[in-house]
């Protein structure tokens, strides 16, 4: 064998292992949700946005509120990993919440939900229900509930808050694999 050979060949090997090492590693599909399958979810979700409030009378008011945020979603069954979120919703004191919400993820995928809740301080539980989607989250089914908790009011109507306690569940509307678009 030929000296330079000898003296060079370790290092063409251990050339060849560090581009192998480096190169990128095939990933395993991930598991597929079907029709009919109950997949859950925790969360959270932080917003900011305005709130325009009317007086209905001397312990009742109606308030319009629009709010922009991010929701990140835990858990092996999550629709997502994270979401820009918006809302916009009528509140009455006395009778509760009625809104819609868009949660748009990193691909622009959309998840469309109603939103109805009791709507006061001490009773602020609000439930979502799923009305379907865009892309992977066609035909999306399901639910999801938490209470609200405001962190800034501010006299010219802005807000901040969070979701507490957000939990959910869903049913795909057709086959996720891997989160690809059908």
């Amino acid at each position: 064998m030929n000296f330079g050979l000898r003296v060079w060949r370790p290092a063409i090997i251990a050339l060849a292992l560090a581009v192998a090492a480096c190169s990128p590693v095939a990933e395993s599909p991930k598991p597929v949700a079907t029709r009919g399958e109950w997949r859950e979810f925790t969360g959270s979700w932080n917003a900011a946005g305005s709130r325009r409030t009317i007086p209905l009378g001397a312990d009742r008011r109606g308030s319009i509120i629009d709010l922009r945020g991010s929701m990140l979603l835990a858990g092996p069954g999550r629709p997502g990993v994270g979401f820009r979120s918006e809302l916009i919703a009528l509140n009455d004191s006395a009778a509760g919440l009625q809104g819609r919400s868009v949660w748009t993820d990193e691909r622009g995928d959309q998840v469309f939900s109603e939103l109805k809740g009791e709507g006061t301080a001490t009773k602020n539980r609000i439930a979502g229900t799923f009305l379907g989607g865009t892309g992977r989250y066609a035909g999306l089914t399901g639910s999801y509930e938490f209470s609200w908790q405001f962190v800034i009011e501010a006299e010219d109507g802005s807000i901040q808050g969070r979701a507490v306690g957000l939990k959910g569940r869903f049913r795909p509307g057709q086959a996720i694999a891997g989160g690809a678009r059908p």
